[in-house]
């Protein structure tokens, strides 16, 4: 899950702000006036966005993004003036703004976060073996061959009693395999 910060020099700016992502549907964890408190909030955090300005009591935009921990990222609020000198790394949103492009690039960066730790999940699954891959392509075939299911409707069959009875595909398939086998 994660995290909204935001961090403005005036305190009332930034509990607006909070207010209108609330209002959306996005929890915000933490707001604050100065860049210190918000990375102090953000590497408690973990992961998320930080909205800030470009210039906080105690540190420029750029400055904190160096210092910011690496699963979060920033959100600049500025005026298109201080917007055209912006790293391309840095998404920005062009004071006076929409509460309307606010929402939607907030619910783009979290999305793209959750497919980013999506995909780290899914690479470090473990594979299975080739042993284990047959136990489960055995246990398709008699599914196919006694109860004329498609390879798909086998797998999902597979698949869906593994879930129901909580325990991992492979040991689903050598149970059916032994049901299958005494029968």
């Amino acid at each position: 899950m994660s995290s909204i910060v935001i961090a403005l020099p005036k305190i009332e700016d930034a509990r607006k702000i909070r207010s209108v992502l609330e209002c959306h549907g996005l929890a915000v964890a933490s707001v604050c006036s100065t860049a210190s408190n918000a990375l102090s909030s953000a590497s408690e955090l973990g992961n998320g966005v930080l909205i800030c300005g470009h210039r906080l009591p105690d540190m420029n935009y750029l400055d904190l993004a160096e210092c910011m921990p690496r699963d979060f990222e920033m959100l600049l609020l500025a005026s298109a003036r201080v917007i055209c000198e912006v790293p391309p790394s840095i998404l920005s949103v062009e004071m006076p703004m929409k509460a309307s492009d606010l929402i939607n690039t907030v619910n783009m960066i979290l999305m793209q976060q959750e497919r980013k730790r999506t995909q780290k999940r899914k690479r470090n699954q473990k594979l299975r073996s080739e042993k284990e891959q047959n136990y489960i392509s055995n246990a398709k075939m008699m599914l196919m061959q006694r109860n004329h299911l498609s390879e798909d409707d086998a797998y999902r069959y597979i698949q869906k009693s593994s879930m129901d009875s909580g325990t991992n595909m492979v040991e689903t398939a050598q149970m059916l395999l032994m049901l299958l086998y005494e029968s």
